[in-house]
């Protein structure tokens, strides 16, 4: 076991840091970018059915998004642990945190289908009085929480990998669940191959069996290939300690990522003020937006374990270096989301079926929105960098103002003008403060370090 840890100390201690990134990061963002690929087809298919089918499942995507603030803030957690005990060479706790990860995700799992079962309904009623946004709206959200156990697994065994350096197999779990997602979505949603046509009860259908087949992956490849962790519930008693140094990690990214939802679940009930169209294209940009965020979240996976690893072994400029790096790469891929965004907006929504009403909404909130990129690219490798020192309750009050202090009260009051363009700029104003505020923490941070 010690030569285990000697290699992975050899990695993530000593080898050149651009390389490094690369190695931990690029197998994670080409997976993200399949899922990104995956978020778009998935609502390109649900268009074709019908403009109320797609407003249904932008409307769920408040749901959605809590569903990953937990699973994905409960991730940061272990990951960020686990990476550090290992720095520290401490072999049995960090066997202790594999553990505890496979009980928290039994847990929530069981917890989010009680919800997915009960709440759909209450969910929907609050954002529309459409009777078919509202009954497509119920049956999506019942099949994605009530089975959502695949994603939590999901999120847990590829963190578990990501956090010893395995990111390649990662890449596969995650990859291969994003590409049978896109395969399964019109055979089921379009009934082909013999198969009843389910409509948007078949999109929500192959997005669970995907995270399905992606948890069961994980699970295989972390017992057969992870050899610097054991896992094994045998004669293991949860121990709270350890539960609460994972949660303390945790609790800020996941009611971080929780914001996110209430911002969307607001911006859904100010949009619908207009109209269902405009609630639609919110929930398109949320989909178009992910093929240039999700890359930049796949370098932060690669990044949390690189910094949380050597603050455990205390080596400052290699902490420092690498998130330099990161904050490059970063800003370069929101440039490119800037440029793409500006240029042929009318072409992105032409995938999505658009009528000439939504291109008049969507065209102009594009252009509007992306005008935030330059500076998001900064503040979401800052709110990484929290989390992997321990400090992730600097994450949370930025995106506490970011979201809901500047731009759910912002969005508000452009929309008492009467004009739905008016509400984008809320985007670009809020990411101002949060740039301001990212680095003021992380000059903070910066100057704590006393190694």
């Amino acid at each position: 076991m010690e030569e285990r840890l000697d290699r992975q100390e050899n990695k993530m201690g000593v080898m050149p840091i651009n390389k490094l990134l690369i190695t931990m990061s690029l197998p994670i963002i080409i997976s993200m970018l399949v899922q990104a690929c995956y978020n778009i087809v998935d609502s390109i298919f649900v268009a074709q059915i019908s403009e109320h089918a797609l407003t249904a499942v932008s409307l769920a995507f408040p749901a959605q998004n809590l569903l990953i603030a937990f699973a994905g803030g409960t991730a940061v957690g272990i990951n960020a642990l686990l990476a550090r005990s290992l720095g520290e060479n401490n072999q049995e706790r960090a066997n202790s945190i594999a553990n505890h990860a496979v009980i928290i995700w039994i847990v929530m799992s069981l917890v989010f289908a009680f919800i997915g079962l009960t709440c759909g309904h209450v969910f929907f009623k609050a954002q529309t009085n459409n009777p078919d946004i509202l009954n497509l709206g119920v049956q999506y959200f019942t099949i994605v929480v009530g089975l959502s156990f695949g994603l939590f697994g999901q999120f847990t065994f590829e963190r578990l990998l990501q956090a010893t350096g395995r990111t390649v197999q990662t890449m596969i779990t995650q990859g291969t669940g994003a590409i049978i997602n896109i395969i399964l979505d019109p055979i089921l949603i379009f009934g082909m191959f013999g198969l009843p046509k389910m409509g948007v009860g078949g999109a929500a259908l192959a997005t669970v069996i995907g995270q399905i087949i992606a948890c069961m992956m994980g699970i295989y490849i972390n017992q057969r290939y992870n050899t610097d962790i054991h896992i094994s519930l045998k004669n293991f008693k949860a121990q709270w300690s350890v539960l609460k140094r994972i949660y303390e990690i945790a609790i800020p990214s996941i009611i971080m990522q929780s914001i996110g939802s209430i911002m969307t679940y607001g911006m859904n009930i100010i949009l619908t003020g207009f109209s269902s169209t405009a609630a639609a294209v919110f929930g398109v940009y949320f989909k178009l937006q992910s093929f240039f965020f999700m890359p930049v979240f796949g370098l932060n996976n690669g990044l949390i374990p690189i910094v949380s690893y050597n603050y455990g072994a205390r080596k400052k400029d290699r902490m420092l270096g690498v998130i330099k790096l990161a904050m490059i790469y970063a800003t370069g891929m929101m440039i490119i989301g800037i440029i793409v965004f500006e240029t042929i907006p009318a072409v992105l929504f032409g995938f999505f079926n658009a009528s000439e009403h939504m291109l008049s909404i969507g065209v102009p909130a594009l252009r509007i929105i992306a005008i935030h990129f330059i500076f998001a690219g900064f503040a979401i490798v800052c709110s990484a960098v929290f989390q992997a020192v321990s400090k992730g309750t600097y994450s949370l009050i930025i995106s506490l103002v970011r979201q809901l202090v500047v731009l759910l009260p912002v969005a508000y009051l452009l929309s008492l003008t009467g004009e739905v363009n008016y509400v984008w700029f809320s985007f670009p104003i809020a990411e101002l403060f949060s740039v301001v505020i990212s680095f003021l923490f992380f000059r903070k941070v910066v100057k704590g370090l006393d190694f």
